[in-house]
């Protein structure tokens, strides 16, 4: 199959099959003119490759390991696990950092909601003298 209908079957755009190729993530033969030919099973490769971006793996990342589970079901490729692990400790250090910063712009809001409070309530007790 060519490029153009491994786009269509899949949803992904020839670019993003192109960058997928250059990553060694899919990797189609090519025939005498120089035109890439993908196997029938590169559509569910391309989906598996879909998934684990959407893990938010790198494609280095899914690279360690893709073979793998391409060939066997996830649960037995010893590469998935550690891959997986280091993923989760980077967005639990997101989510703290996140937390830190909602925390910080929560305290600025309420130093400007008071400082405003005070400012108002000045000039009322001026307003009156």
């Amino acid at each position: 199959m060519k490029i153009g209908e491994l786009s269509k079957r899949t949803g992904v755009s020839i670019r993003s099959l192109r960058y997928y190729e250059e990553q060694h993530l899919l990797v189609p033969s090519r025939e005498d003119n120089g035109y890439r030919e993908y196997s029938p099973l590169a559509v569910e490769q391309v989906r598996t490759i879909q998934f684990y971006l959407s893990l938010g793996l790198s494609t280095a990342q899914i690279a360690s390991f893709l073979h793998c589970v391409i060939k066997n079901e996830e649960a037995f490729c010893e590469e998935v696990l550690p891959v997986y692990r280091e993923k989760l400790e980077e967005i639990n250090e997101q989510i703290r950092l996140l937390q830190r910063i909602q925390s910080n712009l929560e305290e600025r809001i309420q130093y400007i909601v008071r400082e405003r409070q005070a400012n108002q309530e000045g000039e009322k007790t001026h307003d009156r003298t």
